[in-house]
């Protein structure tokens, strides 16, 4: 589920820099940054909450 997760948040990133989304904080090319932060962020609480 993880890597569908990070291939998601690359081709979420690579559209962004094609043609911005237009969301509140995404409204630059520059802005892709902040996709992966959230991912990072994701990636993290999903570790963190892993019953294993």
């Amino acid at each position: 589920m993880s890597k569908l997760f990070s291939i998601l948040f690359i081709l979420l990133m690579g559209a962004h820099l094609v043609r911005p989304l237009g969301l509140p904080g995404l409204r630059r090319r520059g802005d892709f940054w902040k996709i992966a932060a959230v991912g990072f962020v994701m990636f993290g609480l999903i570790i963190l909450l892993r019953p294993e």
